[in-house]
């Protein structure tokens, strides 16, 4: 229901936009380009988006199908069953989902977003799997959901990547700023459902929680002592390593398993078409409608309406001209790429403004997209409340990369 009265709302809301401003500003192209932009868009989620994903899900649910038949899945899930099972109570305990979350969570920790969609989508269609009403999102897939929106990064490597090339002499200087945003992000989210769903919070799940943070301080202490071509080179070379790593042990490990380790990647990577034929009508209707509010200018009159209550207050409004970013963010992440790239353009990357938008990139993922793609791949339509928590919980991380870029940048 919410994420129907959400789709509904881009478009009224843009027609209306629209409306005015060819009433009133006599525009006489706003109709043409808002058409052309759900045309380019339709077309584009299909071959720009849904396309790509195919050869990326075609390859990772291969290399599940091994992992599973090698038992590594159910190794994984029995390692983080303690912590796992208590923000999961409804999951079966060593259920081959728990080792399917983690994975998804270690490649996103690692920034490696085309790895950690299949990893997602396998482990939402196990919890499906125990899902009695199949058309409702339980509490378990929900936890799972806003979770993973708030993008949990700790390694920021396209960040940098960008920064670079609009030619910022202090690329890394948001490696740490971005990766405590993200965790601000990550644990609001885990109270925020945690307590709508009234977790137990015994010491076992505040000791791992606890532990979690302690194990990324430490790194983040680890990478704070390197210069900046070192940070540089680490963030660009350790993800993908971990990932290739994890590639060969799979393979290796269902071999030492006697597994027909060719056959059993043939038989998992043919469930990759399956599910991307399943989520193209999800992935153009929602990219179509936040492409039709975007260009309809709704994004700009947000912004500026937000900026003006803010005035209001008396706060320091220097952070205003990145917001578009954290505002764009949980609607499209190509959409908030293009306008840090563009912030970073005007104001320069190193700049206050330059280095909070890259912060505001890295302090959350695109909700919205996530909840079409994750629940349109297994048949949602009753999502309860996951809109309304994953977008609580990227406003509290908004907030905290505000007063995280105040710290470290002013």
């Amino acid at each position: 229901m919410a994420l129907n009265i959400v789709w509904i709302a881009f478009f009224i809301v843009a027609f209306v936009i629209a409306l005015y401003k060819f009433l009133f500003l006599h525009d006489t192209e706003v109709f043409k380009n808002l058409v052309d932009g759900m045309f380019d868009t339709a077309k584009g989620s299909v071959i720009d988006v849904a396309f790509p994903l195919a050869g990326t899900m075609v390859f990772f649910l291969g290399l599940m199908n091994i992992a599973e038949r090698a038992g590594a899945i159910n190794w994984i899930a029995r390692l983080v069953n303690p912590f796992m099972k208590r923000l999961f109570p409804e999951v079966p305990d060593k259920h081959p989902a728990m080792g399917q979350m983690v994975m998804n969570f270690s490649a996103n920790m690692l920034g490696l977003d085309n790895a950690a969609t299949p990893f997602g989508l396998k482990a939402m269609e196990s919890l499906q799997s125990i899902n009695p009403d199949k058309e409702k999102a339980t509490n378990a897939q929900i936890m799972f959901l806003v979770l993973h929106t708030s993008g949990l990064t700790l390694i920021p490597l396209t960040i940098i990547s960008y920064r670079l090339a609009a030619g910022s002499t202090e690329a890394a200087s948001i490696f740490i700023p971005c990766v405590l945003a993200t965790i601000c992000t990550t644990l609001a989210s885990i109270f925020i459902v945690g307590f709508k769903q009234k977790l137990k919070w015994d010491k076992v799940l505040l000791t791992w929680l606890l532990g979690l943070v302690a194990m990324v301080a430490g790194m983040l202490f680890f990478v704070q002592q390197m210069g900046a071509e070192q940070k540089e080179i680490f963030s660009r070379v350790t993800g993908n390593m971990i990932l290739l790593l994890l590639v060969v042990l799979i393979i290796i490990g269902g071999m030492l398993k006697k597994i027909n380790v060719f056959d059993a990647f043939i038989d998992g990577a043919k469930g990759g078409f399956d599910v991307i034929l399943k989520i193209i009508p999800y992935l153009v209707g929602m990219l179509v409608a936040i492409r039709v509010f975007r260009d309809s200018g709704a994004l700009g009159y947000l912004v500026d309406g937000l900026s003006w209550v803010i005035g209001l207050t008396g706060v320091d409004t220097a952070f205003t001209p990145a917001l578009p970013v954290a505002i764009m963010k949980p609607f499209s992440g190509s959409g908030a790429r293009g306008l840090m790239i563009d912030v970073m353009k005007s104001n320069g990357p190193d700049s206050f403004v330059g280095k909070l938008a890259s912060t505001f990139q890295g302090s959350a993922d695109t909700t919205f997209y996530i909840i079409a793609l994750y629940f349109g791949s297994v048949g949602i339509k009753k999502v309860r409340y996951a809109i309304w928590a994953g977008v609580l919980a990227d406003l509290l991380g908004v907030v905290a990369a505000i007063l995280i870029g105040y710290v470290f940048f002013s």
